[in-house]
C-alpha cells in the first residue's frame, strides 16, 4: 500500500480531488506551490485548534477564491466558538522530497495537530489504523450526501467530511463535435466513433491526456454498475473478501485505454510528461484537442477553462450506464488522538453545516456535500451537474474498499502508458488485493 504514496504532488482540487481542499489530492495533481504560511496565528492563551492543512493556488497570479471561503467559514467557526484556529500549512520547501501525504500520516501518528486536510488514500489507511476520530455523532452529518458517508466510512466509521465535493468529466469543445456532425459520446463505443472522425479530419490528437488523470476513464467503465446497479454493499464485500477480483472489474477499463493508445487516439509519450491542464490545456484552449479531462473547479470563471473562445460541455465519462462523473472524496479529519478534541469537533461540526457550507458553496460555485445546499452552476457544468443531480456517479475513492482505487489505479495506469501489457496492469491488482486480504485477517 505505500506505493501508492512515493512521488504524489499535492494538486488544486479537492478541487482533487474540496475547494478549501486546493491541493492535489491523492494522486494526481499538478505541483507544489512554495508558499510560506498565508495565516500565522499567536494565540491568546485560549481555546486553540491546531488545523494541518495545504492551501496552494492553482494559479499564483489568480485570486484564491477557494482559500478566501475556507478562511470565512473558519472565522466564522472562531467568533462562534469563541476560539482560534491556528494554521500549520505544508510547503514544499520545509519538506523538501516528502509529499503532502507522506508528512500528513507522519504528522497523524505523532499526534502533532488536532484537524486535517487529508486525500482519499490516506483517509483510508489512517481509518483502518483507528487514528481518525469516528465523526457519525456530529449533527451536521445527518444532512451529507449518501455519496460523502459511503467514500469516507471505514469500519463502520465516518472519518472524514469535505466542504465540496468534486466531480471529474470530459471537457470537449462542443463546436468541434458539431463541425463534424458528431453528437457528445454515450457509450465507449460512441466515444471511440468520435475520436475516429476527429482522427481522420486531420485532428491528431483528439484526447488531450495527462500523467495523473486518465484512471476516470477506467473507474466510469469499471463500476458503472457496481455503484449504479442497486448492489453496491454486496459487490464491495464479495471484493473485501476475495470472492471477486479488483482486475475483472478493471480489465475492460485498461483494455479501452490501450485500444485508445494504439490507435493514436491518446499520445502516451506525451501524457507521461504532462502535468495535469499544464500539459494538454493549451492545445484544448487553442481548438487543436477537442477532449480532456478535468474536475468541476475547472470550468469556473478565473480557472483553467472558465472562459474559452468556443462552447464547452462537460460531460460524464463513457460507460455501459452512459455519461458517468468519476467522484474522488477528500476530507476533513479530526486525530483520534486529538489534543483539543471537543472544540475540534466544534470547529469541523461548524465549517460543514448548512450554513456555512451554502456560503462556501456559492463562493466557489461547488458540489457541496450537504443535500439541503444547492447552488446554480455555470451552463458548461449543467450535464455533470444533472448527473450529479440524479445521484449517478461512480467513486473513484471509496475508504470501505480493501484495495485504496484513486493512488494505485493512477500509477497503474501511468505504467500501462510507459508500455505494460494490459495482463502485467492486472497482475498488479491482484497482487494489491492479495495484500489487502493478508492485512484483514
Amino acid at each position: 500500500m505505500e506505493r501508492n504514496l512515493k512521488g504524489k504532488a499535492v494538486m488544486g482540487l479537492a478541487a482533487c480531488l474540496a475547494g478549501a481542499m486546493v491541493f492535489v489530492t491523492a494522486a494526481c495533481g499538478s505541483g507544489i506551490e512554495k508558499e510560506n504560511n498565508l495565516i500565522q496565528l499567536d494565540g491568546d492563551n485560549g481555546r486553540v485548534v491546531n488545523l494541518f492543512g495545504s492551501m496552494e493556488k492553482s494559479q499564483p497570479d489568480k485570486t484564491n477564491v477557494a482559500r478566501a471561503a475556507f478562511d470565512i467559514t473558519i472565522s466564522m467557526a472562531e467568533e462562534a466558538l469563541g476560539l482560534t484556529v491556528d494554521y500549520r500549512t505544508y510547503t514544499a520547501e520545509n519538506y523538501q522530497e516528502r509529499t503532502y501525504d507522506e508528512v500528513a500520516l507522519d504528522r497523524v501518528r505523532n499526534g502533532m495537530d488536532d484537524l486535517y486536510l487529508l486525500n482519499p488514500d490516506t483517509i483510508m489507511m489512517l481509518g483502518k489504523e483507528g487514528k481518525l476520530e469516528d465523526l457519525s455523532d456530529l449533527d451536521s452529518v445527518k444532512n451529507l450526501r449518501d455519496v460523502v458517508k459511503v467514500a469516507n466510512t471505514v469500519n463502520g466509521k465516518l472519518v472524514g467530511i469535505p466542504q465540496e465535493v468534486v466531480a471529474y468529466g470530459l471537457f470537449v469543445n462542443k463546436d468541434m463535435f458539431d463541425r463534424y456532425g458528431l453528437s457528445l459520446p454515450e457509450t465507449p463505443e460512441e466515444f471511440l466513433e468520435c475520436c475516429r472522425v476527429f482522427k481522420e479530419n486531420g485532428i491528431e490528437t483528439p484526447v488531450g491526456a495527462n500523467r495523473w488523470w486518465l484512471e476516470t476513464f477506467v473507474f466510469a467503465q469499471a463500476y458503472a454498475d457496481l455503484y449504479n446497479g442497486g448492489n453496491t454493499e454486496a459487490e464491495i464485500e464479495a471484493l473485501n473478501k476475495g470472492e471477486s477480483k479488483y482486475s475483472d472489474y478493471m480489465r475492460p477499463g485498461f483494455e479501452y485505454l490501450k485500444k485508445m493508445i494504439d490507435l493514436g487516439y491518446i499520445d502516451a509519450e506525451k501524457a507521461i510528461t504532462y502535468e495535469a491542464i499544464e500539459g494538454e490545456g493549451p492545445d484544448f484552449l487553442a481548438q487543436k484537442t477537442p477532449i480532456v479531462m478535468a474536475y468541476w473547479g475547472a470550468a469556473n470563471s478565473e480557472t483553467a477553462y472558465g472562459d474559452t473562445d468556443f462552447n464547452m460541455q462537460v460531460i460524464g465519462f463513457p460507460s455501459s450506464r452512459g455519461q458517468m462523473p468519476v467522484v474522488p472524496i477528500t476530507g476533513y479529519s479530526i486525530a483520534a488522538n486529538a489534543e483539543h478534541l471537543e472544540d475540534t469537533k466544534a470547529v469541523l461540526d461548524y465549517i460543514v453545516s448548512d450554513e456555512a457550507l451554502q456560503l462556501y458553496a456559492e463562493t466557489n460555485q461547488v458540489i457541496s456535500p450537504s443535500k439541503n445546499v444547492k447552488v446554480d452552476c455555470v451552463p458548461a457544468l449543467k450535464p455533470l451537474n444533472d448527473k450529479m443531480e440524479e445521484n449517478v456517479y461512480v467513486l473513484g475513492s471509496n475508504a470501505g474498499m480493501g484495495v485504496e482505487q484513486w493512488g494505485n489505479t493512477c500509477l497503474i495506469v501511468r505504467d500501462l502508458l510507459q508500455g505494460a501489457t494490459v495482463d502485467e496492469c492486472m497482475a498488479q491488482f491482484d497482487k494489491l488485493q492479495e495484500e489487502s486480504l493478508k492485512e484483514a485477517k
